[in-house]
């Protein structure tokens, strides 16, 4: 069923976003939105936009995130609407036509690849000229405050000071903040049209805290700029310039 309605995971902010890009592409003309999930992991992104209506392309390394994948794909009855490319981010530019795709998804990619400018260069690459680039990355300060509110000034000092915000026994390997994740899409030759927060107090609020609530202050808080640049992610939608 055709549907501007992406009921994947991330925050309302994150979602409306990547929804507002599929009413763009269909008001293009596009029937069926050609969306690449590079990355891709389980399907958390890839199985709601093929529900969608969206032709879905993921580039995923790992066997068993892509066993996960396939089977909610078969479960939702989706699986005719998703390619699945075996393969590192690297390989991006040998599987997906240049210009070819209408939304190109990096979600939790470039903290952990070893060159992010070359696959921001690769998603630039593939995107179409009306299409769009989203960014989903760590945010270092939100990992200098979280450390610091627990008491962990000592790591908290380390992490203000590295270079790429991370430190040792990081699972990362790197974080960036928003200027640094400007000029990193700026450099892949994209025009950043979106900066938004993601996780603005989900990480640092109590339990009982009601989802209803939290979750509509998530939605408010999302591009205030002194709350954005201490969300636990910072999520950016960019074109060709």
């Amino acid at each position: 069923m055709k549907t501007d309605t992406v009921a994947a995971r991330g925050s309302g902010a994150v979602r409306r976003a990547l929804e507002a890009e599929l009413r763009a592409a269909r008001a293009r003309g596009v029937e069926q939105p050609v969306v690449v999930d590079v990355g891709g992991g389980s399907g958390g992104w890839a199985v709601p936009f093929a529900s969608a209506g969206c032709l879905v392309t993921v580039v995923e390394p790992n066997p068993n995130a892509l066993a996960t994948l396939r089977r909610r794909a078969e479960e939702e009855g989706v699986s005719n609407r998703i390619t699945v490319i075996a393969d590192d981010s690297d390989a991006l530019g040998a599987h997906v036509p240049a210009g070819s795709a209408d939304l190109v998804l990096a979600h939790g990619l470039l903290e952990v690849v070893d060159e992010p400018r070359a696959v921001l260069d690769a998603l630039a690459t593939a995107v179409s000229a009306g299409g769009a680039v989203s960014v989903l990355v760590a945010n270092r300060n939100a990992a200098v405050l979280h450390r610091a509110l627990a008491g962990r000034i000592g790591e908290a000092q380390r992490l203000l000071e590295s270079a790429e915000g991370i430190v040792t026994g990081d699972t990362v390997l790197r974080r960036y903040d928003s200027s640094g994740l400007t000029e990193s899409l700026v450099a892949a030759g994209l025009e950043v049209t979106l900066l938004q927060g993601d996780r603005v107090i989900s990480d640092v609020v109590p339990g009982e805290v009601r989802e209803d609530e939290l979750a509509e202050f998530e939605l408010a808080s999302a591009k205030v700029p002194a709350l954005l640049d201490v969300a636990g992610r910072l999520h950016a939608i960019a074109r060709r310039a």
